[in-house]
């Protein structure tokens, strides 16, 4: 497993996981523009907060280790450590990296030549909580186990750490000299989190000692019980902070899945929680109605009249049997319909905080075979697309900025951010057909397939088990939706589909299963933000394992059968001659492309759970887009526990929609994302986390360049050009910047969205109660 990997720093709630971010303290501060959406988390200044209280903070699982250097690292490992444990660089509200004055006096390149040297000079009162003075020991501890020459240490990533030469002590104790073999523009991201060198310095501590506990930290918090079987990690406030101390004395990360959020939100069970679409809406819904449930949304509004009808005549019918059934069923609706109405009313006193998250959804499109290993079509694909219609779809409902993201490398904001999707070109029908038709794709084209064999979808479920998971049953959130064709044959190609909405006539262009399984206008909701599914596919992307690619089966991408040949007679006397090699069927594509016999069909795999219901909405979106340029589409719903590992890492698929983290430090991190696949010695590709399996030498080398080059500003200029040609190669293009939707008790201050930027634990707290002066100041 290669040791170049992603860095993994937390994601959602934490707000730490816009990766780390971009370079430089002061020169080009006007680099990136405003970003996209602000921090929305009540600041308030220190002395309007009371000191003490418990904070109870949902987090999506309880950390399988709290070594954030491990490959079993999450969201949660980093969210704890990022209160826990020193972090010489945090990010500002634009996900820049700024020095810490906690940890750090100073700390800047003193030489360049004829080596880079970097001095740290260290807060004199930093100290860990067993009373020793934070320093040389413990840097040079980390640099030993993570540069990648033990490989004792089980570690899941070494990059800058491996271009070190040497650690030593400063003119005293509190400098700290580092020498790099190679220079290092993202020397910033190193040493965030720094553990204390009893955990660092033997591969036994590395490796065991830190997965369950943290006996030293160096926080404004410590690190108290974690229980697994509460679900809950307590942090307790330092009293050897030397900083700020933390207004709160407890923060208590509590895991819940967000679907069971907004009911432990209305039992008290949490404070703050980052929730999806569904539980913005009831909190919205609760505040709207007072507490005063009319019945037009939750449980009572499920029940159609006729069925309550039906219900009454049943429970009080002469059949005994049936009439307790069905008594029992109608205690049960009430009594949730009482619960329902209990969680509204707590819910109303919730306030909803809103951001964008440091992270981007893209379409991911499969170069490494069929159509899409033909640059000219993935670029057809990439200019059917309205990326601001994909972007008004999931943002403007909840009234947040709707601007596609215009690098892949960056967000708005950050330093290195630039719009650079004119290396690619906008939205342009025509020129995207001129595309298709200079890689040889036609309309009418004809389609040769067995004699006897079946077309278009029917074929294609018979043809492919792996269209679907298999699971016992179907419906939402099963995984088994089934699969289905935008693009066949209708003579229509796509003229009329009303925008957002399903076609309803029966001709292949069903795109959505959950819309026509339900009666009436029981419609699902157009847009929910990223849910469970959200969180377990950060967890899969970074894990940092290498995946190799598995060769792709071109026999799966049409849906023909072989004929099957006639049985024999019994009796070979009055057999008839042998019949003639069965004809090859002919008919024409229609509207759809072909090309050498075969549709251009691609198919483009989507969750299938009941937190995905944005990407699913997105994906049948650009399903219609593609539709109106001749490319038929196949809408695979899979299960969201394979979704990452059964089909994008293992390059199942051609089209795909996934979200990316931003980072701060690109010539770093990205690069693996964008690495130009290598051939293994067994004939398998070594993709790293380039799962679109698209990338040139030129940019490789540009990723290098900026990576060794010193001048910030230059390193910068280097990754745009990278960011253009990833555009052009159009192996993902990129839609929109995530929503980020928080629920906060009354009272609670500088906590919320936190965008780009990274929370100040120890400013988080609860509110004063206002004075008799406060309020007479108010009139």
């Amino acid at each position: 497993m290669s040791q170049r990997r992603r860095r993994s720093l937390a994601l959602l709630t934490s707000g730490v996981l816009a990766l780390p971010l971009l370079a430089g303290c002061g020169a080009g501060d006007d680099e990136g523009g405003p970003a996209a959406a602000g921090q929305d988390i009540a600041t308030t200044a220190r002395d309007k907060i009371a000191d003490g209280g418990v904070l109870r903070w949902a987090v999506d699982s309880m950390p399988g280790t709290l070594n954030a250097f491990q490959a079993d690292a999450d969201a949660t490992t980093n969210q704890i450590a990022g209160a826990v444990l020193p972090q010489l660089f945090v990010l500002d509200g634009k996900g820049r990296p700024v020095a810490n004055p906690d940890y750090l006096e100073k700390a800047e390149v003193v030489e360049r030549e004829p080596k880079q040297v970097v001095l740290y000079k260290l807060n004199q009162q930093a100290v860990w909580s067993d009373g020793r003075e934070i320093g040389a020991a413990d840097f040079v501890s980390q640099w030993r186990a993570l540069n990648g020459k033990d490989s004792a240490y089980w570690t899941a990533r070494n990059a800058g750490y491996d271009r070190i030469e040497k650690i030593e002590r400063g003119k005293t104790d509190l400098e700290v000299k580092v020498t790099f073999v190679r220079p290092y523009t993202d020397w910033r991201s190193l040493f965030s989190p720094l553990y204390p060198k009893q955990v660092t310095g033997t591969p036994e501590s590395f490796n065991e000692g830190a997965r369950g506990a943290l006996k030293v930290t160096a926080g404004p918090f410590g690190l108290g019980a974690v229980d697994k079987k509460t679900g809950t990690a307590s942090l307790t406030r330092n009293p050897r902070w030397w900083g700020s101390p933390a207004k709160l004395d407890t923060l208590v990360l509590t895991a819940v899945p967000r679907s069971e959020r907004p009911a432990a939100l209305a039992a008290g069970k949490l404070d703050l929680a980052e929730i999806d679409r569904t539980g913005a809406d009831r909190i919205a819904l609760a505040r709207r109605d007072a507490a005063k449930a009319d019945g037009s949304h939750g449980p009572a509004a499920s029940v159609t009249p006729a069925q309550a009808t039906l219900a009454w005549a049943l429970a009080f019918g002469l059949d005994e049997d049936k009439a307790k059934e069905a008594q029992a069923t109608r205690q049960k609706h009430a009594d949730a319909v009482k619960r329902y109405a209990e969680e509204q009313s707590a819910l109303r006193g919730f306030t909803v905080r809103k951001s964008l998250e440091p992270a981007y959804t893209q379409l991911a499109m499969n170069g490494a075979s069929g159509p899409l290993a033909d640059e000219r079509v993935r670029r057809a694909v990439a200019r059917a697309l309205d990326r601001q219609a994909l972007a008004d779809i999931v943002l403007k409902p909840l009234g947040l900025p709707a601007k596609p993201v215009g690098s892949h490398l960056a967000l708005a904001g950050q330093q290195a951010y630039a719009d650079n999707s004119d290396a690619l070109g906008g939205q342009d029908t025509q020129a995207s057909q001129a595309l298709l038709a200079d890689a040889g794709w036609r309309r009418g084209g004809k389609i040769t397939e067995p004699a006897g064999a079946k077309a278009g979808a029917e074929a294609a479920k018979e043809t492919d088990d792996s269209k679907t998971p298999a699971v016992p049953a179907a419906g939402p959130g099963t995984g088994n939706d089934g699969l289905y064709i935008v693009g066949q044959e209708d003579g229509r190609n796509g003229d009329g589909l009303p925008e957002g909405q399903p076609d309803a006539q029966p001709d292949g262009e069903i795109v959505d299963a959950d819309a026509f399984g339900a009666s009436g206008e029981n419609h699902p909701s157009p847009v929910l933000a990223p849910a469970p599914f959200a969180a377990l596919q950060e967890q899969h992307l970074r894990s940092q394992a290498e995946a190799q690619a598995e060769a792709v089966d071109d026999g799966k991408r049409s849906p023909a059968l072989d004929a099957e040949t006639a049985a024999e007679p019994a009796d070979p006397a009055k057999a008839s001659p042998a019949p003639a090699p069965a004809k090859q069927a002919v008919r024409t594509s229609g509207n759809v492309l072909a090309k050498d016999g075969k549709p251009l069909a691609l198919r483009f795999v989507l969750p299938a759970g009941p937190g995905s219901e944005a990407l699913r909405t997105v994906g049948e979106r650009i399903a219609q887009m593609l539709q109106k340029v001749g490319v038929q589409t196949e809408l695979t719903k899979v299960a969201d526990e394979s979704f990452f590992k059964d089909h994008i890492a293992s390059g199942q698929y051609d089209l795909a929609l996934y979200s990316w983290p931003a980072t701060a430090y690109p010539a770093t991190d990205a690069r693996p994302i964008f690495a130009k696949p290598e051939p293994a010695a067994d004939g398998s590709l070594l993709v790293e986390q380039n799962y679109t399996r698209v990338g040139t030498d030129h940019i490789d080398q540009l990723f290098d360049q900026a990576l060794g080059e010193l001048d910030e500003a230059a390193s910068r200029d280097l990754m745009r050009k990278a960011d253009a040609r990833i555009w052009a190669t159009a192996g993902s293009i990129p839609l929109y910047q995530r929503p980020e939707l928080v629920a906060v008790k009354p009272g609670l201050t500088n906590a919320g969205a936190f965008g780009l930027g990274a929370p100040r634990y120890q400013d988080i707290g609860w509110k004063k109660p206002a004075t008799a002066k406060d309020k007479n100041a108010k009139k």
